[in-house]
């Protein structure tokens, strides 16, 4: 029986075509950090390096270090100083990407529709983003950040999907083992990856499918929101 479910939120929650969001976004944070001395194509590229830093992250530092260890690689020591501006285009101008995602009527009242068959809720994003990103983002979903028990960021990760130490570091925040959580997620490839841990998953079936591996979905329990609750039900038994 499953006690905790585990959902994406790019691409899930949030219906976002990822590539055309990331180059929406990041035209908006270079704009923002030009009047601070950066070129906003060497940021852009800075920017990129330091996520595939934290996408290959080994556990030994958090996602956060990983990041601006390579950016200062790239822009010396002294970068650090500007977290605060990077920090002030999340706090004001993040919110007009909005503008890149799309909403889903269903995708909140699901979340709560699992909270109120009494089980807990987290948020397993891809740990990319600081806390604040992934905060409005939720609130972008039409979800209240109070209504989950806790969200991956890149403060408080050491991993990313799909490699199996993600799954395994949220299932010990919930204290609880892989075999009680459902992950569910759009990409075949990085959400359908806790299966291997003996997590249980479900593939959300969106016009944001990600299958870059052209993986066999007919290996995974898969639907809309709606088959979702009902293979919920299934699982609670």
């Amino acid at each position: 029986m499953i006690k905790a479910v585990c959902f994406d939120l790019d691409g899930t929650l949030l219906p976002m075509d990822v590539d055309s969001f990331c180059k929406y976004y990041f035209g908006m944070l270079a704009r923002h950090m030009v009047p601070h001395g950066y070129d906003p194509n060497a940021l852009i590229n800075a920017i990129m390096v330091g996520t595939k830093a934290m996408y290959h992250n080994d556990g030994s530092r958090t996602n956060e270090q990983a990041f601006w260890d390579e950016f200062c690689k790239i822009f010396g020591e002294n970068a650090r100083d500007d977290e605060a501006k990077f920090a002030e285009f999340y706090e004001t101008e993040f919110d007009n990407a909005k503008d890149a995602c799309e909403f889903d009527p269903k995708a909140a009242p699901a979340l709560r529709a699992c909270r109120e068959m009494g089980l807990r809720v987290c948020i397993a994003t891809n740990p990319l983003f600081p806390s604040i990103a992934t905060y409005k983002r939720l609130q972008w979903a039409g979800i209240d950040p109070a209504e989950v028990e806790f969200f991956t960021a890149y403060e408080n990760s050491s991993y990313c999907k799909p490699h199996p130490g993600y799954f395994r570091a949220v299932t010990n925040k919930l204290g609880l083992a892989p075999e009680e959580c459902l992950m569910v997620g759009n990409d075949a490839g990085e959400d359908m990856a806790a299966k291997a841990l003996g997590m249980p998953v479900f593939l959300l079936l969106n016009n944001y499918l990600l299958n870059r591996e052209g993986v066999d979905i007919t290996a995974f329990p898969r639907g809309n929101f709606d088959d979702l609750l009902a293979y919920v039900r299934e699982l609670r038994g």
